[in-house]
């Protein structure tokens, strides 16, 4: 049979017409004849005409024709997105001096005789800094007095002379042990080998301990962050043994009066759950003996990259529209120090800089263009115009000159997003590190860019062609500037009924940031942009708005709800499985990422029903009956306040995100 045309616009004269007329009450309220009499009807028909001719004459246009016609208004395949991933660097033993991981050291997967190794590499020079103890505090109670600071004598401590008590007598919640440091050891593994009185803390499993590990932020709003334990040999501070801490970032706080970097362990409210599952607190103190610090590596930001540096592409001839080929592909966005220098013999090595195209170059710039997928680097061609005279788009380097590439990374790719713990070759030595691994799963990789992908895309960049100037255009420039880091955006642009209550120009974007388990229970702060992508976002639009236009760059009114779901489990079938599977239901339904009927994310501004969760757990395997759905309101992240409801109303900057669940059998 023969090849069908595929259609690029599947609309007619009569869809264009109609679609016209329901934008009508939208944007001119005032006018309600819509009868082909009307002349303003006449206009929308000979306009609907003429688009109709317009797409019949694009419909014939074949697959090889539009990509000729991508590739003559530069529109080239974006380059992969590399993964990312921290990665922690264990020392075979603690130093007295620092011990440094270059920018760029290698750490890969193992490799097998089926596939390569996956390698990445650091994105920064990292110190591992020797702790400065400074000072030890306790926050305890004495008999029914208030809690208060107790300083303790740090060498007699460390010598094993002085002990005291960590908490109160009785033991109550905040009592607390702190560590203050003269350094700042964000992102550390601290060791803290403690000499503790056998059975000091009597009546704790060691396997649940009644306290949690917290380091100073030195961020108002949140002042202290948990830390992960790596490792307790003192179960429970009930004897001799080490800890080994994972330091998150940390800064200075002042305790008592003293701004130094804070760890502190910190007896926590038990929960009616962890009481159930078996945490108990403790019946008498811990006593301490002796303690002592040391640093036993850190976790530093990798990237799934190679780096390739000072490679030799060629000499230049001297002429216009010269292609050079890059080795390694593909290649990553680049960064800064990564780029092209020209060297004449006998002077000074030339910087050059890359663009995006030749349009706005002129004979004198030093420019070039990059092909991030192909590895193709181009100089500016030579044009002759309708006059006769040869115009030069951007400079040619002088003949004989060496081009070198300084620096580029290659990789990237959804390969790179591995699973926790595949990471564990160290592939650049590096004194005194004994081994590598990452405690997390990496994220962020992306494949290039399929060339259907672009043909979606040349639309909208056709549209826009790199000005923001209506609301599609904001989300799909956003959407172009952090493609690894934004999952949705959207434009909002007040209405004339809101102009006096809003400033003139005023343009609202809202930005929901890419997570690594968008399915799963999404954490609050999850679902904020960090501010150094909103300040790259702003920078990428500030550029292209309009002179008028005001941005302001936020993410949404979340509105929480949490569900109470009544149902008998099918006989026979495992109720924490099913539970299991309910929940996630209700996780993967009510998300702002994932969710929604069409599962893109649940649509901005659209009310809840209580309808909507019972239909999305419909046909929920071995689930006999649903006896009732109860739909709440939550606190952020949290659980069900308040009463029951039927509906939840969502604001036009809204959607829905997911509280705390419960699943009730009966």
């Amino acid at each position: 049979m023969s090849l069908v045309a595929p259609k690029l616009d599947d609309r007619r004269f009569q869809d264009i017409v109609d679609e016209a007329k329901k934008r009508i009450p939208h944007y001119t309220k005032e006018w309600t004849d819509h009868n082909v009499s009307d002349p303003g009807v006449t206009l929308v028909e000979l306009f609907a005409w003429m688009t109709d001719i317009i797409l019949y004459r694009l419909n014939q246009v074949p697959d090889r024709h539009y990509i000729k016609f991508m590739e003559m208004l530069g529109i080239t395949l974006q380059e992969p997105v590399p993964a990312k991933v921290p990665v922690t660097f264990w020392l075979s033993a603690p130093q007295e001096t620092s011990v440094v991981i270059p920018s760029g050291t290698e750490v890969a997967s193992t490799q097998t005789e089926t596939e390569p190794s996956i390698v990445f590499t650091t994105d920064s020079d990292f110190r591992i800094l020797p702790p400065e103890l400074k000072m030890i505090m306790t926050r305890v109670a004495a008999s029914g007095q208030e809690k208060q600071y107790r300083s303790h004598n740090i060498r007699r401590l460390e010598s094993g002379f002085e002990g005291f008590e960590v908490f109160s007598e009785v033991p109550q919640t905040d009592d607390a042990l702190y560590f203050g440091f003269e350094n700042n050891l964000s992102h550390h593994i601290l060791g803290l080998d403690m000499d503790c009185d056998p059975a000091g803390g009597a009546g704790v499993d060691p396997t649940m301990p009644p306290y949690t590990w917290e380091a100073s932020s030195g961020d108002r709003e949140q002042r202290w962050q948990t830390c992960d334990v790596d490792s307790d040999t003192t179960k429970a501070l009930n004897t001799s043994g080490r800890f080994l801490i994972h330091l998150p970032k940390m800064g200075r706080y002042s305790v008592n009066k003293q701004s130094l970097y804070w760890v502190r362990v910190r007896i926590k409210e038990i929960s009616s759950t962890e009481e159930q599952e078996g945490m108990r607190q403790d019946q008498v103190s811990p006593k301490l003996q002796q303690v002592t610090t040391a640093s036993w590596g850190s976790t530093v930001p990798a990237t799934h990259a190679m780096l390739v540096s000072n490679e030799f592409l060629g000499r230049s001839d001297g002429s216009a529209g010269q292609v050079f080929q890059l080795q390694s592909t593909p290649i990553l966005r680049r960064e800064e120090r990564e780029h092209l220098v020209v060297q004449v013999e006998g002077e000074r090595p030339q910087i050059w800089k890359e663009v995006p195209d030749f349009a706005g170059s002129d004979a004198f710039d030093e420019h070039y263009t990059l092909d991030s997928v192909t590895g193709e680097l181009r100089f500016g061609p030579a044009i002759r115009q309708q006059d006769g005279t040869i115009k030069l788009f951007g400079s040619i380097p002088p003949r004989g000159a060496n081009l070198i590439f300084k620096k580029y990374r290659t990789g990237g790719g959804d390969i790179g997003n591995v699973q926790a713990s595949i990471i564990n070759t160290l592939k650049t030595s590096i004194p005194y590190i004994a081994q590598v691994n990452n405690r997390q799963a990496a994220w962020g990789g992306l494949d290039p860019e399929t060339v259907e992908s672009a043909k979606m895309r040349a639309p909208a960049l056709l549209r826009s062609r790199e000005r923001a100037v209506t609301e599609s255009d904001f989300e799909f420039l956003a959407q172009q500037a952090l493609p690894s880091a934004i999952s949705r955006v959207r434009c909002l642009q007040p209405r004339p009924a809101e102009a006096g209550r809003v400033a003139p120009g005023q343009v609202y974007v809202l930005v929901i940031p890419r997570v690594k388990n968008p399915s799963h229970y999404l954490n609050p702060r999850e679902l904020e942009p960090i501010e150094a992508d909103i300040a790259t976002l702003s920078s990428y639009l500030d550029q292209r708005r309009l002179l008028t236009t005001r941005l302001d760059i936020r993410a949404p009114a979340y509105r929480w709800v949490a569900v109470k779901a009544q149902l008998r489990a099918t006989p026979g079938t495992s109720q924490e499985e099913v539970e299991a599977e309910v929940l996630a239901r209700l996780y993967r339904f009510l998300n702002p990422l994932v969710g929604g009927p069409q599962g893109t994310g649940w649509p901005f501004g659209r009310d809840l029903f209580v309808s909507d969760v019972y239909q999305s757990l419909q046909n929920t395997p071995n689930v006999q009956f649903i006896r009732g759905v109860e739909m709440y309101a939550a606190g952020e992240g949290g659980a069900a306040e308040g009463k029951p409801v039927e509906s939840l109303e969502v604001v036009s900057h809204g959607v829905i995100a997911s509280g705390i669940h419960e699943v009730e059998f009966i």
